[in-house]
Order: structure tokens, then sequence, then C-alpha cells
């Protein structure tokens, strides 16, 4: 395995500074007492996913621009913005006396992420043109 190049570690890490310093600021603003719906987690999950569907649209359509955008934007600032380890220590301490709760907020988090990656992706290739030279399917 070749060594990673500093420059793709550098933004990957910059990245991550911005999204993890986002979900800390999320969780703050919108806290949750125990046995309630963790509205940040889920807010956070289902924003990043949006935005995930939006950066591949952009990647799709134009590649090999801004060779860092990928690794600074998907890897670095939503990987530090979603959190799947909060979803699930969220679901284990629900499922203790909420479990309706708990099924309801796994459900609803993979459900509304998977359509928000699917709008985001689909808002993306209505937005910017594809300069791939690749034709879409009418």
């Amino acid at each position: 395995m070749a060594a990673p190049d500093p420059r793709t570690v550098a933004v990957v890490a910059a990245g991550g500074v911005v999204g993890s310093l986002g979900r800390y600021a999320a969780g703050l603003a919108l806290p949750h007492a125990p046995g309630t719906f963790p509205w940040a987690t889920f807010l956070v999950n289902v924003s990043g996913s949006l935005a995930m569907g939006l950066l591949v649209a952009w990647l799709v359509t134009h590649p090999g621009a801004l060779r860092l955008a990928r690794p600074f934007v998907g890897v670095g600032v939503l990987g530090g913005w979603t959190t799947f380890s909060t979803l699930a220590v969220d679901t284990v301490r629900l499922a203790d006396g909420h479990e309706q709760l708990a099924f309801l907020y796994v459900a609803a988090t993979f459900v509304v992420g998977i359509l928000a990656v699917g709008l985001g992706s689909l808002i993306g290739r209505r937005t910017w043109p594809d300069i791939s030279g690749a034709q879409e399917d009418s």
C-alpha cells in the first residue's frame, strides 16, 4: 500500500474538524432528555445524507474537478458531521424502556436518510450541468 498523499490527509483532517465541531454544536443546540427522541443526531444524519447526495451528484457531473473535494467534504466534513456510533448509543438507551420509540428512531433515520441521499442526488443532477460528457437517461 502506498503512503497517503499528505495534502489528502490534511484536507480530511481539516474537514473532520469542521464537521465534528458542527455536530457538537448541534448537540448543544438540541439536547434531549433520556427517553426522548434524539433530534440532534437524527437531523445531523439526515442532513449529512442530503449533503452526500449533493456531493455525489456534483462529483459525477464534474469528474476530475477539485481533486480534494471528495476527501474534504465527503470523508472529512460529512464523516465528522454524521454519526453512526451516536445513533447506536441513542438506540440502546431508548430501547431500555422505550422500545417503540427506539424502533421509530432507527426506522426513521434509515428511511429518511436514504430518501435524503436520493433527493440530494436529484437536486444536484438538476442543478449542475453534466460536463463529464455522459448522457443521462430520459
